[in-house]
């Protein structure tokens, strides 16, 4: 199964979702709308909320709230967009300018408080007290995952464990979040429940690490962002790490410099360095091995084409270009 046949399989839920969205993005404000449906009909992959309906569906879940829990989803990792975007000083996402970039850091923010705010009044809407403590711990473990990036950038020492801790609140604890609201929906039994939340976090952690190597080993018009935008943040993702662990001394110098300055300016020596200390293969078996982690968690669902669904997505999380 193909991310198309999985589109396919998801495609009557997907629609209700698409428009649940743009119907609570609404506001007499009309700002709010410009930069709303700017940054929601971007071109996204939609995969966190194909993961609430993919989850549902693979437990045979009944009623339309796993609608409203994907929407809501996505409306938290759209805030999360804006904000990062902010903070990052990025231009350029999804091969398009960011919301900041064409509207200024002040509107961008204040725009990504409303699709929280406007979120967690989705969650009360749904009206189940179990929902609204998985949403609000992890929005808190995202923001706390942000901090501790911040942290860590300029900073060339960062470990290995370090890095990982980063990615598993910032990206992995949505996608935890996700899957296990699909399994709540179905009143499933606590093991399916904690089976498929491991999934979403092992793919969570995944996907980020894929992304981390994609801005070293795709090109411009690939990954729909600019490449070395981390190198040029200062963030020391894992390729960088790697590289910093087995690189020569004058690698290790040349990179330890280029994390603490950030910067674009030592680009080619970075992706040299990168290159031969084989930190993108390295970083893409650590990836593949999540993966294998969350397909494993996966064995304790009943066979459907859902289940094969949830294995074929791990599978894409590691070979996409974008």
């Amino acid at each position: 199964m193909d991310i198309n046949a999985i589109r396919d399989l998801t495609a009557d839920d997907m629609k209700a979702v698409n428009v649940l969205i743009l119907d609570r993005l609404q506001s007499d404000v009309v700002l709010i709308n410009q930069i709303g449906h700017y940054i929601v009909n971007s071109g996204g992959k939609r995969l966190r909320p194909m993961l609430v309906l993919l989850a549902a569906r693979a437990l045979n879940c009944q009623g339309d709230k796993h609608i409203d829990l994907a929407a809501v989803i996505e409306f938290i990792h759209t805030a999360t967009l804006l904000h990062d975007d902010v903070v990052d000083e990025s231009d350029l996402r999804r091969s398009r300018e960011t919301a900041n970039a064409v509207w200024g850091n002040a509107a961008s923010v204040l725009v990504g408080d409303f699709l929280y705010s406007r979120a967690f009044e989705m969650m009360v809407d749904v009206n189940m007290m179990r929902v609204m403590e998985i949403l609000s711990h992890a929005t808190n473990r995202i923001a706390e995952g942000e901090v501790l990036q911040l942290l860590n950038c300029n900073d060339p020492d960062t470990s290995e464990a370090q890095y990982r801790e980063v990615i598993l609140r910032k990206t992995a604890t949505l996608f935890e979040a996700g899957t296990r609201l699909g399994a709540v929906l179905c009143n499933a039994s606590d093991k399916e429940e904690q089976a498929l939340a491991d999934y979403g976090l092992h793919l969570g952690i995944a996907f980020q690490i894929i992304d981390d190597a994609l801005d070293y080993s795709s090109s411009n018009e690939e990954i729909g962002k600019n490449i070395g935008d981390d190198l040029a943040e200062g963030k020391p993702t894992l390729p960088l790490i790697r590289a910093m662990q087995v690189g020569t001394q004058e690698q290790k110098a040349a990179l330890r410099e280029s994390i603490e300055k950030g910067g674009r300016e030592r680009i080619d020596i970075v992706m040299a360095a990168i290159e031969s200390t084989g930190a993108i293969e390295y970083t893409s078996r650590l990836a593949a091995g999540e993966v294998d982690k969350a397909k494993q968690a996966l064995s304790l669902l009943p066979s459907s084409q859902f289940r094969s669904a949830l294995e074929a997505l791990a599978d894409f999380a590691i070979e996409r270009r974008n």
